[in-house]
């Protein structure tokens, strides 16, 4: 390093010595060339050598406060360098002074005169061009502060948010999360606050707020938002979320729903899931997003939690309200504590399940293959093939947390579909498509055949006697 940076003096150096040597040497050299002191000719050597000199000289010192700019941010910053804006400022400044020195020194002229005209001049310039130094002042502190870097995620002046793509004298430029370039100038970036959520891959926590009802009980609430959250988790693995209770006032209880994204440009789509699993999961539990303020409580668009239930289940939407009411009337609920086991692979099942609240781990085990691994979120029914063709139980399945789960029996469906036998090719097709989806989650072989909606419809009109 020592060595580079040696070789990087060597033609300055080298340069300034020799102007040094020629500007020395001017009045010696007109007079070896018979040329008069006050000539035209030794006038020009001596403001040549002279003007070579201190531009020389200025040319050596901006690479010497490089090399010590350099060297302290090894020292100081971790490696990190200053920004090009304080380096060109330290050459300018030192080749302006290299031009006040020739005009005084070289040419002789007065130094009482450039002061003042200079004042004058930086005090027009300096007021017609205020926001603008303002902007280049405010980008070097900036600068050596460091507070952001190309390729961060941060948030400036209000709608400002994006990735920095670049910095320059005056302004910053971002990039936000549709593609659309922002510029910001730099003086507002440092007198308003600055959030960086640093550059891609570096993750942070964020969290939605659900008001909810107070008289709902807290534990109950959580588990019920929580359930959601886990819920964007199969499709966004890593959110690791929680719920924290943050406030109740005025009835209304206001929930934390707080998870983790990738980075600032994942956020949205983060948010929007999470925001959707947790709605379903209310929906299930028959529970609504309440409005702040004394009597704006929002009442349950369903009579009972379980009608509320079924009308979000996929499987029973072939049913019409009254009969989804009939059937909320006959299904049985069963709370299960956290590892409990709801149904055991290989079993017979005379009972299909619908997950109400809370999370429910899958576990299928296959002989000569990897076992499968998989989540039952709030809204879902599991056991339905058992219960509707005959088959046994496929996977074992455990709740995650405390969960509660309705039991729903073939006699309670058998008066339904008997009395509408057209129900059965509704459920066929549902059930197939739930086949279809646990068939590319299990990479089942092509050579294993899979019953078709017709073959499912068949065997349900034989097990009801339709």
């Amino acid at each position: 390093m020592a060595r580079a940076s040696r070789r990087l003096l060597i033609a300055p150096a080298a340069l300034a010595g020799l102007g040094l040597a020629a500007f020395l040497s001017a009045p010696l050299l007109a007079e070896r060339l018979y040329l008069a002191p006050d000539s035209t000719g030794a006038m020009f050597l001596h403001h040549t050598f002279g003007i070579w000199m201190w531009l020389a000289l200025a040319w050596l010192a901006a690479r010497v406060c490089d090399l010590l700019l350099h060297r302290v941010a090894i020292l100081s910053r971790g490696g990190i360098p200053y920004p090009a804006l304080l380096t060109d400022l330290v050459r300018a400044a030192l080749f302006a002074a290299a031009g006040m020195t020739i005009l005084m020194l070289v040419f002789d002229k007065s130094a009482t005169g450039l002061i003042t005209v200079s004042s004058v001049m930086i005090a027009v310039i300096g007021f017609a061009l205020r926001n603008v130094i303002s902007d280049i002042f405010s980008g070097i502190a900036l600068g050596i502060d460091h507070p952001y870097a190309i390729g961060d995620w941060i948030e400036t002046v209000q709608g400002a948010a994006g990735k920095v793509s670049e910095i320059t004298w005056r302004t910053t430029r971002l990039v936000d999360r549709n593609g659309f370039a922002i510029i910001v100038p730099n003086g507002l970036v440092a007198a308003q606050r600055l959030v960086n959520y640093g550059a891609d891959a570096t993750d942070y926590r964020t969290a939605l707020r659900i008001p909810l009802d107070a008289a709902l009980p807290a534990a109950r609430a959580k588990r019920i938002l929580l359930s959601g959250a886990l819920d964007a988790g199969r499709r966004f693995p890593g959110l690791l979320p929680d719920v924290l209770l943050s406030d109740c006032t005025d009835g209304v209880a206001t929930y934390l729903v707080r998870f983790r994204v990738p980075d600032f440009g994942g956020e949205a789509v983060c948010r929007d899931s999470v925001a959707s699993r947790v709605l379903n999961a209310l929906n299930c539990a028959g529970q609504t997003i309440q409005r702040s303020g004394p009597g704006t409580l929002s009442a349950p668009p369903w009579p009972s939690p379980r009608e509320a239930l079924l009308s979000n289940v996929d499987l029973f939407r072939v049913f019409d309200p009254q009969e989804r009411t009939e059937l909320a009337g006959k299904i049985r609920a069963r709370e299960l504590e956290p590892g409990e086991t709801v149904v055991r692979q290989g079993d017979a099942g005379d009972c299909l399940y619908v997950l109400a609240e809370g999370i429910l781990d899958v576990a299928t085990d296959r002989p000569g293959m990897p076992p499968i691994r998989d989540r039952i979120a709030p809204g879902e029914v599991f056991g339905e093939m058992s219960l509707l063709t005959g088959q046994q139980r496929s996977a074992t399945v455990t709740a995650a947390l405390i969960s509660l789960v309705y039991e729903i029996h073939r006699a309670d469906l058998d008066p339904i579909l008997r009395r509408r036998p057209v129900i059965a090719e509704g459920l066929a097709a549902v059930m197939a498509e739930h086949q279809a989806r646990n068939e590319r989650l299990s990479r089942v072989p092509e050579e294993v055949a899979l019953p078709t909606r017709a073959d499912l419809a068949a065997r349900l009109r034989l097990l009801f006697r339709l």
